[in-house]
């Protein structure tokens, strides 16, 4: 009886270890390391990532940072654009019908010749016919009831209730864009309710800005009096009530902007999203009671007419925009430059654009890990709009034949190029050992430290030598090469306070000149004369020290040691480092700047001094001033190409060069890093809405990530034999004692 129950016992057993076997079999074979859901790499997707933290600003009158435009430019639409294959760039219309030329009129209102001279213009008038038919995204701001009355115009606190997002509501609706739209949005940065990064600058271009501004102010203290301070429900600030002189809808589809004097770079600022359109009624709706608190804002929800438009904000998680039903499609460019038909760019000639229908942008906090995915293929592009990765790639390639090897394997595609774009190191101004100074002892002493710093920093050890991947050449001026007025690169030119002239080529001055500016400022060997104390300086980084980050930020402050300073660095997310420049309590600063347009005045105002940032707004991260260089920047920004331009920019370099705001950094090498899946990759510092033009072959990028990503079946084999060899062993056992207990039965 015993061997019976031991027999039945172990056939009992062979069903679960053979179920077992075939479910361990079954999961290996469908294993993968994808971050997707099942069948995401056939869906029409880009996938690419952000870094750190979710964008702060969407609103269009406060986004003015790099990780943000890659947002707003995909779903605001300006007026004008850019081509996106010609160079040198070229203003081409979107919303608009026409790049419009503006009429010159006196200061009597007559009119005046194109060529008139600068000092004979009162006015530059702007007529820009709109196109018709162009239609806002779906949005519940414009949802009317049967009566034509809005639904969600008159919400309470309690009706919005738990909503998180627009598409909590139940009905959307949509109209029109009208010249009115733009009206409105110019008169936004009169605001007082959010950041106006361009406030000062547009306020000397727009007549009757500033005025307005001032109007606005008063306006705003009227509707927000006996409430609290901190009040997060405002009301509604309807710029509809108040006419800005000068900027108006000449009829439904006319917009008229009439700006001071000759300012050529207005029509560029027409292609950024500062002056896309606002409807009114979006304003309406976010300003009611709940919503701030709810994360129901431009902020987080923008509302626009461009391709795109954001269906998830999971903060510092998750965006996904998805392609905008009412957007009436472009059709790609058919003209390029020399090279695009041979690398595939005129492939989609005349074929309505945008070619993706989502785009899935995840958190990636790690260079590491984003570029193995890359490498794996569940990254399309590692970051949209970071223009150093295909350096980075290019460099790893350099540095090791298997690497090279494999990414020529896999056929990755890194095209690079030379932009208008640089990076520095910045002292504020306001600050009273690296700044202006309070007094004229002072201020000559604060001067020499900072050009002693300016020496001391070996851009061309740091970022032309050992940080490849995202290095450039030594710059010598705010200006960098590619626009006009720039010096950089030419014959004879360099900064003087920095470098000397040696053999055809500039050279850094020694380190004993900096020791010797440094004991001139009243720091000897690094110390203060006076008191003996260290001179300690305190390094306001804008990123959270990564591993990569700490490297690059150990190198600078060895170069502040050359000098015996100690450099403290204050690293902070980049969202809490705007504020804090916002406010005035940084010293030093890393800081860099990719142009909104093609003219040195998108650069130069960085260093005016109405623009300074914890004064105004603005974005003079310095806050530097300086009546000289701002009565240049003043002429400069109403004057043509040519010889009278050149000379004004080149007295602005010289100011700025001995006064030493920034220790200018370098320019960088920019490229690119796309799969051979995406088509109409074309590396570019202005073009911001660059995925509209993208194409991805899904079919490619499912078979190759299949053939890069075999599943490692090894520790399923192992989970597998595992209880077969548990069993097996059972079972010998078993066998053991049964032949065991046989022998004691016969005997």
């Amino acid at each position: 009886m015993s061997r019976q129950l031991a027999r039945w016992r172990l056939a009992s057993w062979r069903p679960a270890l053979w179920l077992l076997a075939g479910l361990l079999g079954s999961l290996a074979a469908g294993c993968n390391n994808s971050p997707y859901p099942a069948g995401a790499a056939g869906e029409n997707t880009l996938y690419y990532t952000f870094d750190e933290r979710s964008p702060r600003y969407l609103d269009p009158v406060a986004s003015y940072s790099n990780p943000e435009s890659v947002y707003t430019y995909q779903i605001y639409e300006p007026l004008y654009g850019y081509h996106y294959l010609k160079r040198p760039y070229t203003l081409v219309p979107k919303a608009a019908m026409a790049v419009a030329k503006p009429r010159f009129l006196d200061a009597h209102g007559q009119p005046l010749p194109e060529d008139a001279a600068a000092d004979a213009i009162a006015e530059s008038v702007y007529e820009i016919r709109i196109r018709p038919g162009i239609l806002y995204q779906p949005h519940p701001a414009f949802a009317k009831d049967a009566q034509g009355q809005y639904r969600y115009h008159a919400l309470t606190r309690e009706q919005v209730g738990d909503k998180r997002t627009p598409w909590d509501f139940e009905h959307t609706g949509t109209r029109e864009l009208v010249a009115d739209d733009y009206v409105y949005a110019l008169k936004r940065h009169a605001t007082t309710r959010i950041e106006t990064p361009v406030a000062a600058i547009f306020s000397e271009a727009v007549v009757g800005l500033k005025e307005y501004i001032a109007q606005i102010r008063e306006e705003d203290r009227k509707l927000l009096a006996g409430l609290p301070a901190d009040v997060r429900d405002k009301p509604f600030l309807d710029f509809r009530r108040w006419p800005l002189a000068g900027v108006s809808a000449l009829d439904k589809y006319t917009l008229q902007v009439r700006v001071k004097g000759k300012y050529p770079p207005w029509n560029f600022w027409m292609a950024t999203p500062f002056t896309a359109p606002m409807a009114w009624e979006v304003e309406a709706f976010y300003a009611r009671p709940g919503m701030n608190d709810n994360g129901l804002t431009l902020n987080q929800w923008p509302v626009g007419t461009g391709p795109y438009m954001m269906k998830t904000f999971q903060r510092d998680r998750l965006h996904v925009m998805v392609r905008n039903p009412n957007y009436r499609g472009e059709p790609y460019p058919c003209e390029g430059m020399p090279g695009d038909r041979e690398a595939g760019l005129l492939d989609d000639c005349g074929k309505t654009m945008p070619f993706i229908d989502t785009l899935h942008v995840t958190i990636e906090k790690e260079k590491i890990p984003r570029k193995e995915k890359f490498k794996q293929g569940y990254l399309d592009v590692p970051e949209i709009e970071r223009s150093e990765w295909g350096v980075e790639f290019r460099v790893d390639m350099d540095e090791s034949d298997e690497v090279k090897q494999l990414f020529e394997q896999r056929g990755f595609q890194f095209p690079v190029m030379t932009d208008i774009s640089n990076w520095y190191l910045g002292f504020n101004m306001l600050d009273p050992v690296v700044g202006r100074g309070d007094t004229p002892d002072r201020q000559e002493k604060n001067r020499k430290l900072r050009q002693a710093v300016s020496i001391a920093i070996d851009w061309e050890e740091g970022y032309g030598r050992i940080f490849k991947h995202k290095g450039g050449v030594a710059a010598h001026s705010p200006v960098p090469p590619g626009l006009f007025g720039s010096r950089e690169g030419q014959e004879g030119f360099h900064n003087p306070v920095t470098h000397r002239w040696v053999d055809g080529k500039p050279v850094r001055r020694s380190i004993e000149e900096a020791r010797q500016l440094l004991a001139e400022a009243g720091y000897p060997g690094g110390r203060d004369a006076k008191t003996g104390q260290p001179l300690v300086l305190n390094y306001d980084f804008q990123r959270a020290v990564t591993p990569e980050f700490k490297v690059e930020n150990d190198w600078m402050i060895k170069q502040f040691a050359k000098l015996g300073i100690q450099l403290e660095v204050r690293a902070t997310d980049f969202n809490q480092y705007q504020d804090k420049i916002l406010k005035g309590r940084h010293q030093v600063f890393f800081g860099g700047w990719f142009a909104d347009y093609p003219d040195a005045e998108n650069f130069l105002f960085l260093l005016y001094g109405p623009n300074a940032k914890s004064k105004t707004e603005g974005e003079n991260n310095a806050n530097y001033e300086s009546p000289d260089y701002d009565r240049l920047y003043r002429e400069v920004k109403t004057l043509d190409d040519g010889p009278a331009k050149q000379a004004a920019i080149d007295r602005m370099v010289g100011l700025v060069q001995q006064d030493a705001p920034w220790a200018f950094g370098y320019v960088p090498w920019g490229g690119l890093a796309f799969q051979p899946w995406v088509h109409n990759g074309k590396p570019s510092i202005l073009i911001r809405d660059m995925a509209k033009y993208y194409r991805v072959d899904t079919a490619l990028r499912e078979k190759r990530q299949a053939e890069w990503n075999h599943p490692v079946l090894w520790p399923m084999a192992l989970l597998i034999l595992l209880p077969l060899a548990a069993g097996w062993a059972a079972w010998r056992g078993w066998r053991r004692r049964e032949q065991a207990s046989g022998r004691t039965e016969n005997a």
